[in-house]
C-alpha cells in the first residue's frame, strides 16, 4: 500500500509493474488475508495505524481477486483499467504531430514488440501489454537471479525509457490535458 500510494502519482508504468507483484504474492498466499497477515506483513516494521490500513489494503485487494476470479491468474479490473489509461494516452500520443520525440522512441522498440508478439501466447495482445509483460517477465528473472542476455538488456532499457516517458506523459496530461 505504502509504495502503490508512492508510485501511482510518480510512474503509473511502475505503479502497474508492482501492482501485479502484489497480485503474485496474493496468489502466494492463496488470497488468504490472515494468513498473509501473519506470515508476509508481520516481517515490516509498520506503526500500528500504518499496519491496519495495509492489513486492510492486502485483505480487500485478496477479496477483489476471489471475486474477480483472479486467484490463480490475470489481473485485477482497477490494474485493466489503469493498463487501458495507459494505452489511450499511448495510442494519442502516436497519432499527434506534437510529440515527435515519443513516436521516435516507439519506432525503436517496435520491432522488440514485433519480436515478443511472435512468441506471446496472445498473438493479439496490445502493444503495451507486451511491453510490460516483458519488463515484468524480466523483474521475475531478476529476482530469481537468472542470467540475462545483454540483447534482453538492451531491449529492456528501451523499453524501460517509453514507458518511462509515457508516464511522465501520462501525469503531466492529468495535471493540464496535453494539447494532442
Amino acid at each position: 500500500m505504502i509504495i502503490a500510494d508512492q508510485l501511482r502519482p510518480k510512474n503509473l508504468t511502475e505503479y502497474l509493474l508492482y501492482m501485479w507483484q502484489v497480485e503474485d504474492i496474493l496468489r502466494a498466499y492463496g488470497c488468504d488475508s490472515e494468513l498473509l497477515r501473519k506470515e508476509y506483513l508481520s516481517r515490516f516494521e509498520l506503526d500500528d495505524s500504518c499496519r491496519r490500513k495495509t492489513e486492510q489494503w492486502y485483505a480487500d485487494l485478496c477479496e477483489m481477486m476471489r471475486t474477480e476470479g483472479k486467484t490463480e491468474h490475470g489481473h485485477l479490473q482497477i490494474n485493466l483499467n489503469t493498463q487501458q489509461k495507459l494505452t489511450e494516452l499511448h495510442d494519442r500520443l502516436l497519432r499527434s504531430s506534437h510529440f515527435p520525440y515519443y513516436r521516435e522512441m516507439y519506432y525503436k522498440v517496435l520491432p522488440y514488440i514485433v519480436e515478443l508478439r511472435t512468441k506471446h501466447a496472445d498473438h493479439e495482445a496490445g502493444e503495451l501489454q507486451i511491453c510490460l509483460e516483458m519488463l515484468y517477465g524480466l523483474l521475475l528473472l531478476r529476482l530469481q537471479k537468472k542470467e540475462i542476455s545483454p540483447e534482453t538488456e538492451r531491449s529492456a532499457k528501451d523499453i524501460s525509457t517509453l514507458l518511462g516517458q509515457l508516464s511522465d506523459y501520462y501525469r503531466k496530461d492529468q495535471e493540464a490535458p496535453l494539447e494532442l
